[in-house]
């Protein structure tokens, strides 16, 4: 098992990791009192939500597979070597957990508010499409995985795979509702910028160790979590962008204000829109 060549660098290391779990665990809960003020969802994309319940789902199960499993951690060092370590941490762990459960929660405030409160949005058969190819993906692996008992193939592939291809797609039917109602009102810039800062800190840990151990290993030994720092950076910056540059909300503008929010409900509805191009 591998130990640390530097006590500072081991420190900051757990500091960077904690600072990540922080950040990322609070950035879900700006979104979860913005719904909750408004007592509407208008603004925020159900496809991003759904996908992103699969993404942490998936992440998850990789990172309580490399952190308990005996078996897998075995493979792990018989891979990539006894000297090197294992590249999920405790936080890593802890906030997978939490993500899913916060995740899950925003999907049931998207439940229980009524038809007016969430315009014409609904979850699109595309994004059913492409979760239920996922997890389609994840019963064959597993059934590939089991006989031979390669448990670190099945984390890294399947899993692993799945957390980065729903990372890079998740965020897209957002950036697009964004664009097409040319506003952010209703989904939260404060869960972006924590997220940039989690995603900034997630990446600088994982440099730290390299740095130590004088290996890169830690990068493309666990190029899930690097893909996912490094997309998830590109569209918190692209969102960022949207909010304060390019779609700036009006000013006196009362995000929580019912009349606000019925506007924007209305201007999704098709007979609102058509309407309106006839005039």
């Amino acid at each position: 098992m591998a130990s640390w060549n530097s006590e500072h660098l081991e420190a900051l290391y757990y500091v960077l990791g904690w600072a990540a779990f922080a950040s990322w665990s609070i950035s879900f809960y700006p979104q979860v009192i913005l719904n909750f003020r408004r007592k509407s969802v208008v603004g925020l994309n159900f496809d991003f939500v759904v996908m992103n319940l699969t993404k942490h789902s998936s992440y998850l199960i990789y990172n309580a597979s490399l952190f308990f499993s005996s078996a897998v951690r075995r493979q792990y060092h018989e891979k990539f070597g006894f000297d090197e370590m294992i590249p999920v941490a405790a936080n890593n762990v802890a906030f997978s957990t939490h993500a899913v459960l916060l995740t899950a929660f925003v999907l049931f405030q998207i439940a229980i508010y009524d038809a007016r409160m969430r315009g014409n949005q609904k979850i699109s058969r595309i994004s059913i499409g492409i979760v239920s190819v996922a997890w389609l993906f994840a019963a064959v692996c597993v059934s590939i995985a089991v006989p031979k008992r390669s448990w670190l193939w099945l984390v890294s592939f399947c899993f692993n795979n799945i957390q980065v291809g729903m990372t890079i797609i998740k965020y897209i039917p957002q950036a697009f509702l964004n664009f097409r109602r040319k506003s952010t009102i209703g989904f939260s810039i404060g869960n972006i910028l924590l997220d940039f800062l989690g995603g900034v800190n997630n990446y600088c840990q994982m440099v730290v160790q390299s740095v130590d151990q004088h290996s890169w290993v830690n990068f493309y030994g666990n190029i899930g979590k690097t893909m996912i720092s490094l997309v998830s950076i590109f569209f918190d910056i692209l969102f960022i962008i949207q909010h304060y540059i390019l779609y700036r909300p009006k000013k006196n503008c009362n995000l929580s204000d019912p009349d606000v929010i019925i506007e924007e409900a209305l201007l999704q509805t098709p007979d609102h829109n058509t309407q309106s191009h006839n005039v």
